[in-house]
């Protein structure tokens, strides 16, 4: 069976209770939750029942051991997850405004997940991987770059995929230096899995239409626009596909991109065609929206079935 494996930031997420409630005063707080974007994507993997792996570092507390426990349970392999006794796990406050926007504290570049460097990047590590994920997210320093473009080179030289979804601050792209690097890792890229805002960041065209044909130019295979409850569009040399989301109520957007992505990801892996992973990734993220936690709306395929089906007795009727 295909192996996919991802690496990055392994963190917890506590959240604010009530909507509008501030972190300048007292307030009820909800998690620990296990969570990390890379994480919620390679938890999601295993719960459709394939091979799935992580590389990452977490610290030597109940946090760390909270992800752990919480994957191991989901069926990825941890064995690549580094405890490191000197630092402390990565963590996100999060509050939800009035409008349903979020606001995060984030300690993750002072946490254990920025220990993260090639020498975690071994043939051990990456034993059996034939896909690599990247969270553009875990791209937060130049050490971990190199990391990535380590396993980019491993993977791709025995001849296996990669997936890329970029999830990157725009402040990032005003140093060249980091800008060269994505580029990099784009160049090697076979799946690319932006939001709709994000297809035009790493390229020289300014809209849509121009942005996919160069990027198909560099050697992408397939690219995912990710549209939120608008659905998603995918790209290839010879054709575009527009999938329309689904009516779901939306409780907790964190994590649905990720869940989207995996899904998507985890299906072309099994050689499903375009439109059965895109249906599938769809049915991930609008189920993923519908949990409070980032990590509690992973799904199998009998819960994405179940809602497909759903939808379709709500158009028929």
């Amino acid at each position: 069976m295909n192996k996919i494996m991802t690496m990055g930031e392994i963190l917890v997420e506590i959240m604010a209770s009530q909507r509008g409630q501030s972190f300048r005063e007292p307030g009820l707080l909800k998690g620990p939750y296990a969570s990390g974007a890379p994480a919620i994507f390679i938890d999601q993997v295993a719960r459709l029942g394939y091979r799935a792996g992580i590389i990452g570092c977490v610290g030597d507390d109940d946090f760390g051991l909270l992800n752990i426990e919480r994957l191991k349970r989901d069926g990825v392999e941890t064995g690549s997850i580094q405890i490191v006794k000197q630092s402390v796990t990565g963590s996100a406050f999060v509050t939800y405004r009035k409008d349903g926007e979020r606001d995060f504290i984030f300690n993750i570049t002072n946490s254990a997940s920025a220990q993260l460097s090639s020498v975690n990047v071994t043939e051990a590590a990456l034993n059996g991987c034939t896909h690599f994920h990247i969270m553009g997210s875990s791209l937060f320093s130049f050490r971990i770059i190199e990391a990535m473009k380590k396993a980019i080179e491993m993977v791709k030289g025995r001849g296996g995929t990669v997936s890329f979804d970029p999830n990157i601050r725009k402040e990032m792209l005003r140093i060249a230096e980091m800008r060269e690097a994505l580029r990099y890792i784009l160049e090697f890229t076979d799946i690319f899995l932006p939001s709709g805002h994000e297809v035009t960041l790493l390229a020289e065209a300014a809209d849509e239409t121009n942005a996919v044909q160069e990027l198909l130019g560099l050697g992408v295979r397939e690219i995912v626009v990710k549209r939120g409850a608008a659905g998603c569009s995918y790209f290839d040399s010879s054709q575009r596909i527009d999938v329309p989301g689904l009516a779901v109520d939306e409780v907790d957007p964190t994590g649905a991109g990720d869940c989207f992505g995996a899904t998507y990801v985890a299906c072309r892996q099994n050689g499903q065609p375009p439109m059965e992973a895109l249906r599938f990734a769809n049915a991930a993220g609008a189920l993923a929206v519908g949990r409070v936690g980032p990590m509690e709306g992973t799904s199998d395929f009998a819960a994405l079935n179940a809602l497909l089906a759903e939808q379709i007795t709500k158009v028929a009727v």
